[in-house]
Order: structure tokens, then sequence, then C-alpha cells
């Protein structure tokens, strides 16, 4: 219900419970000051936490306070209530007072009712003085309820231990230690017609990809929903393909790689009330990257990259490799262990597809239990279901040890994969190239393998192609791929983001022979050195 002009109060006063914020765009503020009381009576009628706070001023201006109990500061607003009653001057000028009265480091106008409500609901104090067509917000929202711990699911051995909480301020701070720089930008939006949810979209002027943020902007700009409760609605709003099992928006509770992502040139979304900020575009390789790759030796971060890209692999077709084996391919197996498998199935009613769905079922049950159970008991409830549960199918003849074998190996790979939403894709692909090894053995896991390969080649994270920088293939981008590199050679950042300033680390840093002649300098210095010592051992 937008108005211009003069609004028909009358027609406001009829429908006016029934109205949202965005109905109220364009909708000034009342110079009388009791039209305005009036008007947020009615408008908050039932609002046990809505405060309507009415006074005077010492030279008898009558004025408003507006507030939500439980999201202020208290004492805060008590000390600019008291300012404001005390005061002495003739002027009551909203200008004045928002200049020179107020003891509030945070005071922004609002000409309507939309931009004064919103901040009022978020947490802001509202003031209103009688005769003003304009009303002040005042920043003094309360602090937030939690403190800033470890995020449970990205534990790391080696760096920062702080993440992410609910409050959007406390997360643009954490963000802001790290990138101590005015080229870190954080545009303002919200969305939501009814939560009007908070959102910033950070990301560092300069090098970013001016079409990048824009594009992510549009996205989340022609977002129309009743509400956003958390990031999760606005991942699957603005990706690419709907209906790709495969991830096209990273999330993640720690600033540190937020903080990595922007010096990227990649953009963050940080949604107020939710820990997971959102990190777009993003690539498949990226969600095999774990925090420690960058805070350890690159030798060692190599190694353990190479032993992730073998689990995705054993997470992935395990299950149908035993499946097409033991069906229809029984002579790829050594004469001992086909034996050993067969003496094993040898008294199980159903076929081995059969056997490896009841399994796969029984274990994604038992972890989401584990998940869903609290703390205490989840974890024993995990492992005493997977020991008694398998211990006793294998002695009931439901299932073969070989087969609680394959599907334990293959859960314990699918743990390796660092991201949650990543493991979960494989996790919904192992069951279809189950069902395809079980038609067509070998066969039938090559086209499904081939399929995932076309629809991952075809796949888009903001128009950034989803196997960067593999296909299409970018050698200079190889640094971070297959290896982590040294960072004296990743001196460049990754140039499918289309960065504009693409060098990270200077010439003169990364000069591998400038090192190399400080190194010979040293040894030389400390040869004469020795020289010197073994003459005066020899004359001793």
């Amino acid at each position: 219900m937008a108005h211009n002009g003069t609004p028909n109060k009358e027609e406001w006063l009829k429908t006016i419970n029934t109205c949202s914020l965005t109905d109220l765009e364009g909708v000034p503020v009342f110079a009388a000051l009791q039209e305005n009381v009036l008007f947020l009576k009615r408008l908050f009628s039932d609002c046990s936490d809505f405060v309507i706070r009415e006074f005077k001023m010492k030279n008898g201006v009558p004025v408003v306070a507006v507030f939500v109990d439980g999201l202020i500061d208290t004492r805060a607003v008590n000390q600019a209530l008291e300012a404001l009653m005390i005061l002495e001057s003739g002027d009551d000028d909203v200008e004045v007072i928002e200049e020179a009265l107020l003891p509030v480091s945070q005071i922004s106008k609002a000409k309507d009712y939309k931009e004064f409500l919103q901040a009022v609901l978020s947490g802001d104090t509202g003031i209103m003085v009688d005769g003003n067509t304009q009303a002040l917000t005042l920043g003094m929202r309360g602090p937030e309820k939690r403190s800033v711990d470890e995020p449970e699911g990205e534990a790391v051995v080696r760096g920062p231990r702080e993440g992410f909480i609910e409050n959007i301020r406390t997360n643009t701070s954490l963000l802001r230690r790290k990138l101590k720089t005015p080229r870190l930008k954080m545009k303002s939006l919200v969305i939501g017609r009814e939560t009007n949810t908070n959102l910033v979209l950070a990301y560092l002027e300069g090098i970013a990809d001016r079409e990048l943020v824009e594009e992510v902007t549009r996205r989340i700009s022609v977002i129309e929903s009743d509400g956003i409760l958390e990031s999760g609605y606005i991942e699957e709003l603005i990706q690419d393909n709907i209906y790709s099992p495969f991830p096209q928006v990273q999330y993640t509770e720690r600033p540190d790689r937020v903080a990595g992502a922007l010096l990227e040139g990649r953009v963050a979304i940080l949604v107020d009330g939710t820990p997971m900020v959102l990190i777009v575009p993003t690539t498949f390789w990226i969600m095999l990257q774990a925090n420690e790759d960058y805070y350890e030796r690159f030798q060692m971060a190599t190694l353990i990259r190479w032993l992730r890209y073998l689990f995705l692999l054993i997470s992935l077709l395990t299950p149908a490799a035993y499946v097409a084996i033991t069906t229809f391919h029984q002579q790829m197996l050594p004469t001992t262990l086909l034996l050993s498998i067969a003496a094993a199935r040898e008294s199980i009613p159903f076929p081995a597809i059969v056997e490896a769905l009841i399994m796969e079922i029984s274990f994604e049950a038992l972890r989401e239990a584990g998940v869903r159970l609290p703390k205490t008991v989840g974890q024993a409830v995990s492992i005493l279901g997977a020991l008694v549960v398998g211990q006793a199918a294998v002695e009931a003849g439901i299932v073969s040890a070989p087969m609680v074998i394959v599907v334990s190996i293959t859960g314990i790979a699918s743990f390796t994969v660092p991201h949650f939403n990543a493991s979960i894709a494989l996790r919904m692909l192992r069951f279809p190239l189950m069902i395809a090894a079980s038609i067509l053995g070998i066969y039938g896991i090559l086209v499904g393998i081939l399929l995932i390969m076309g629809h991952l080649a075809n796949l888009r994270s903001l128009g950034v192609p989803y196997l960067s920088p593999i296909a299409p293939m970018s050698v200079g981008d190889l640094k971070d791929v297959l290896i982590r590199a040294p960072w004296s050679y990743m001196n460049k950042r990754p140039s499918f983001l289309g960065v504009q300033d693409a060098r990270r680390l200077r010439a003169g840093h990364t000069s591998q022979q400038q090192r190399d002649a400080g190194s010979s300098g040293t040894v030389r210095q400390g040869g004469s050195g020795t020289g010197d010592g073994g003459r005066t051992r020899g004359e001793g």
C-alpha cells in the first residue's frame, strides 16, 4: 500500500492492522505527535513488547520514544531520555537535537514510517518530537546473547578459534578485524516482507569483479519472500541450478575463511540471525579444501589434499564397485578373495544390491540419529548402533561381513570431505550409482560417472564454471587445486574470478633468484668462517 502525496488517514486506520513495512513505504511521519502515537498504537495493538514512552522536554515540547523491549540497551536509552528531559533550550528542531543534544554516537533521520519502523524493529530506539516531520533513530541495541566461540562443525588443529554468531554487527566486526582496510565494503540490504532481515554484502573494492558484485546484488534484490530466517533461504534462491545436488554456494562459520575468500576476489553474504556466512562464487575444488591447507606447510597440505581426492572416489564408488563385481565381474577378484566373499554370502537371501541398500540406508539413519540426539548420547547411539546392528545383521544372515566392511569404509571416507553440503551430494549420488551397477555392472558405473562429469562441466556458480580452473583449463591457477604450492609461488589471484587486481604478492617478495642469492651469500659467509675456524684449529 504505497502512498503518494497527502495520505488518507481514515483509510489507514481501517486497514492498519494488516500493514507490513513494505506497505508503509512513502508514508510520512506526521507533524502532530498525537497522530503518530495513535497510528503506532493501532499498528502495534496486542504487541506487549512494543513500548511507546511519552514525555515532555523541560521546555514543554511533547516527545515520544519508541522501542522494542528486549532488543535495546536499557541503560543507554535511559541516559538518552534523561538528556532530553533536562533540555532547557527552546529549540525543538530534530536537526539541533541530533547535532548537539543527544549523547548517542549513532543517530540517523527517518522521513517515512518504513525506514523508521525498520530501524526500531531491528533494535534501535525511535524519537519523535512534536512539530517535526522527521524522526530520529538512535543506535542503542542490546548486546549479543551468545559469545564468540570456536565453530563446532569447522574445528581446526591450527588456526583461529573464533566463529561467527547470530548478531550481524558482531560478525561484521570479526571480519573487519581480519581485513583492516577501507577497501572492505559492506553494502546493507533488507529482504523479507515480514521478517525484514538485514543482510550485508561484503567485498574488497578494487579486487572483486564489479559485474560479480552487481549480479549478486541483483539476485538478492529480486527475492520476494515473506521471510528470510537463515542464509539457506538465500543460498537456494540465488543459485544457478536449483536441481543440482552439488552446492553452488559455499557457507562457513569462520571469519578467516571469509577473509581469505574476499582476498581472492569473491563476495560474502552475511545474514542477521545466523552464524552461517555465504561465499560466492564457488567451485568443485574449493569444496575439497580446508582451512589448514593454508596454515600448514605446503608438503603436508598437498599430501592431505591427495588423500581427500582418494577418499572422495572411495566414498562415491566403493559400494557400486562391490555390487558390480560380485554380481557381474567375479573374474576381477583373486581366487582366494572370491572364495571368501562367496562363503560369506552363501547364506544371504538377498542380492548384492538389496544388501547394499539395506546397509547404506541403515548407516544414513544412524548418522542422522547421531546428529539430532543430544551430544551426550548422540555419539554413543551412533557407535553402539553401528556395532550392535551390524554384528546382529551378520549373525542373522541378513547381510554379509564384506558388505559391512565396504559400508564402513565408505562412511569413514565421506567424513574426510571438509564441507558438509559437498559430502551430502556424494551420499546422494552413491545410490543411483549402486542401482546402475546392479543393472549394467562396471559399464553402469562408467555411464554414471560420465553423466556426473557432464553435469559438473555444465554447472555454473554465479556464472563461473564449476570445474574451474580444470575445465576450462587455466594453467596458472592449478597451483592451488591438485597441489597447494608454496605461498611464494601463489603470487596471483584466481584468474577465473575476473578480479580487477590479479597480483597477490609483489615481485620483490616472490623472486626465487633473490632468495637463492641471499642463501648463497649466507653459505659463502659461513664457509669462510668455517675455513677460518679450521685454520685456527690447525694452528692450535
